[in-house]
């Protein structure tokens, strides 16, 4: 049992996976559900940190290497522009507009580029944590109604 949250926790802190994939995962294995999301969003919580304190430096550091510099300018231009959407149309909400980024589980939004774009926006770290870990919450339990839907409908079909 063990081993399954383990997968669960490493599976949410997958940049673009995240709970989108750790939630289904979780229910997919038939996990407890509560121990399951609390799991999946401690996994997916965990990197915010780094990400808001470090990850900036270190895209900009690494943008114009020879193997490297490639994906980091595409990781830079992508928190660049997700922060640039934000702050278009959130206006004075931008922390709100941060926490339904994140809460909406859709391809591109999530923690990872929420905190990224937030980095790049020189927003308040505290609040930053907040908004993603409301969106975090949010995103996993869109995910959680979709997957016990996806897996219900699965288990009547047998």
């Amino acid at each position: 049992m063990f081993k399954k949250y383990l997968i669960v926790f490493l599976i949410a802190m997958v940049p673009l996976i995240e709970i989108r994939g750790a939630v289904p995962y979780a229910v997919g294995f038939q996990l407890p559900l509560v121990p399951s999301c609390i799991v999946a969003v401690l996994g997916n919580m965990l990197p915010v940190p780094f990400i808001f304190l470090f990850a900036r430096r270190i895209l900009e550091w690494g943008k114009d290497k020879k193997y490297i510099g490639g994906f980091f300018t595409w990781c830079l231009e992508k928190g660049e522009k997700g922060g640039r959407k934000l702050e278009e149309k959130a206006g004075r909400g931008l922390y709100w507009a941060l926490f339904l980024f994140v809460g909406i589980p859709l391809p591109g939004t999530g923690a990872w580029t929420g905190t990224l774009a937030a980095s790049m926006l020189n927003m308040d770290f505290k609040k930053t944590v907040i908004a993603v870990i409301g969106g975090v919450a949010l995103a996993g339990l869109i995910m959680l109604l979709g997957s016990l839907g996806v897996f219900g409908a699965i288990s009547l079909a047998k």
